[in-house]
């Protein structure tokens, strides 16, 4: 039964509130300043959201807990949605713990990347991106030969010869400043370690040791171009993340690009499945971003946040955050570029899901089919118009996507004007070519394609090597030797798929091959005669010369030619 307002019975108090169903299933979970006020909303007449009717209606009860503060609620929240995963919040899409880089508490420090670093480390992050992650890692031992979770202690190791350890355990001369220097980079100091860098490079200069000095310009140089990925030159970007928002239907993304020392420091992404409220899905990137971290002391928004959301900033970094949504200058600027990262991101995301969407199509069919795989599909599809431009081709799909490169095109040699002939000779011919067999050769046709390929690959000692079935069209069914024909449903669609597929390629070139014949057949301008009349006369009488001196009554023993069709081709041709 649906819920109604007049049975919620709420204090005025600030908390979380979770929708559920009868079986206890969370459906959505919500914070508030005022937990009576805000649930109450949702059964005004006009809800400011499109997914609460729907949330109402299929919910059986709500409960609530109460919190100390409004930011209390806020953090409560968060984690009610990542242990519950609500079909109506928006949520993070990968909500597994992330990675931190840490420097260890040893007497030769080791920077590790891990999920858990020890207690005594110090540590940055979490990273949601953990390749990036790995990447600042491997950067910051090529620059500055810091150890790293391989290195033992050991006399001379490895690294320390192939130059990615400065080797402590031989000569710990030095080790603790780069110790500083890579913490330093990894707090967003590269500009300081510069100028310091660039008064030492001086100095040896003063001194005429031209060699110290050419060493230290070459490690500014090494920072310079690994660690500032875009030099900004402005003053508002000392310390600033900016926020970008993209979406596809309920597809979303949010960047957060951070900016220090007028420099960009990099780039965090999080997707997410989003249930079209904005701020709500900033809201909740925000506080599971800063739930590790202390925030900037500027963030720029693509939409305003609440006043709840502000406060709790504020108290994560224990002084005034300013957030903005900036709409001029040079603030508009890095906020903009955030923006065009998240549609990026966005759009390498939904290629990437519909990769494996084809994939999935492809791991159902070969179910459907009872095989143990389907990743690999060649389908056949034959094409012609009175008998004239005969051709085929086809299609070859990997783990349900198109590999254009290996589609083919044929030109029929033969007399032959039906299309089972015409598909066996173009079968026979890629036969005689194919060096790797697919999981399926795929006919698109009936039963009569099937028997006449499987014939064939008798004829050939083939007819075990890979698996053969038709698709006819009509009642997408599929045909195969020795079975039960099968009516296709949503888990053939990779089947239908590959035969609209070789069907779409076969015509368009079929259409190039007319498109170079110039001279129209006759029968093309005969009013109510289709392709499929004029084929059934080609095959009756074998040429167009034949048909243009056949009689009336002649023309009348044509399956689907009437007398009056006779007597308007007659007319037509004499």
């Amino acid at each position: 039964m649906a819920l109604e307002g007049s049975q919620i019975d709420l204090p005025s108090r600030p908390g979380v509130y979770l929708f559920k169903q009868k079986n206890e299933r969370v459906l959505y979970v919500g914070k508030a300043n005022n937990l009576k006020e805000r649930v109450r909303s949702y059964f005004s007449k006009n809800p400011d959201r499109e997914m609460i009717p729907k949330l109402v209606i299929n919910s059986e009860k709500i409960d609530f807990i109460v919190t100390q503060n409004p930011n209390e609620a806020l953090v409560l929240e968060r984690e009610l949605i990542r242990k519950h995963k609500p079909k109506y919040n928006s949520r993070l899409k990968d909500d597994k713990s992330y990675p931190f880089i840490s420097l260890t508490n040893e007497e030769y420090p080791r920077i590790l990347y891990t999920r858990f670093p020890a207690e005594n480390d110090k540590r940055w992050g979490p990273f949601p991106d953990a390749g990036a992650a790995k990447r600042v890692i491997q950067l910051l031992r090529r620059q500055f030969g810091i150890r790293d979770k391989d290195c033992n202690g050991k006399d001379g190791c490895f690294a320390k010869h192939i130059g990615l350890c400065r080797g402590p355990c031989v000569n710990p001369e030095g080790y603790s400043e780069i110790v500083k220097m890579v913490s330093s980079v990894l707090d967003g100091n590269a500009g300081k370690i510069i100028q310091e860098l660039n008064i030492e490079m001086n100095l040896y200069s003063k001194k005429l040791e031209f060699e110290k000095a050419g060493e230290i310009r070459d490690l500014i140089s090494s920072i310079q171009s690994t660690v500032s990925q875009q030099i900004i030159n402005s003053r508002f970007y000392q310390d600033c993340d900016a926020i970008g928002f993209s979406q596809r239907e309920d597809f979303a993304v949010v960047v957060i690009l951070h900016a220090k020392d007028g420099i960009i420091q990099g780039e965090v992404n999080y997707p997410l499945i989003h249930k079209g409220d904005i701020s709500e899905s900033v809201s909740l990137v925000l506080s599971e971003h800063y739930s590790n971290r202390k925030p900037p002391k500027t963030i720029l928004l693509p939409t305003p946040i609440t006043k709840v959301m502000q406060e709790w900033l504020t108290e994560r970094k224990g002084k005034k955050v300013e957030t903005r949504v900036p709409l001029r200058g040079e603030l508009a600027k890095l906020q903009k570029m955030a923006t065009k990262n998240a549609e990026i991101q966005v759009t390498r995301q939904k290629n990437k899901r519909s990769g494996n969407l084809e994939k999935i199509a492809a791991e159902d069919g070969a179910r459907l089919l009872k095989m143990e795989s389907l990743d690999h599909i060649v389908c056949f599809d034959m094409a012609q118009l009175q008998g004239s431009e005969r051709v085929g081709a086809s299609v070859v799909l990997r783990k349900g996507r198109p590999s254009k490169k290996e589609y083919r095109t044929y030109r029929v040699k033969g007399e032959a004007l039906d299309d089972l002939k015409m598909m066996s000779e173009v079968v026979e011919r890629w036969l005689k070519r194919q060096e790797v067999w697919p999981d399926l050769l795929l006919l698109d046709g009936g039963k009569t394609h099937l028997d006449a390929i499987n014939y064939l690959l008798e004829e050939h000692n083939l007819n075990d090597v890979f698996h053969v079935a038709a698709l006819a069209k009509k009642e997408e069914t599929i045909f195969r030797k020795g079975m039960e024909p099968i009516k296709i449903d949503r888990k053939g669609r990779v089947l239908i798929h590959s035969r609209d597929e070789a069907h779409r390629f076969v015509n368009k070139y079929h259409r190039k091959r007319r498109g170079k014949n110039t001279l129209k057949n006759p029968l093309e301008n005969i009013e109510g005669l289709g392709a499929k009349k004029i084929q059934a006369l080609m095959v009756h009488f074998g040429s167009y010369k034949n048909i243009k001196f056949a009689s009336i009554e002649e023309l009348q023993k044509v399956p689907g030619i009437g007398k009056e069709m006779s007597e308007k081709i007659y007319s037509e041709l004499v």
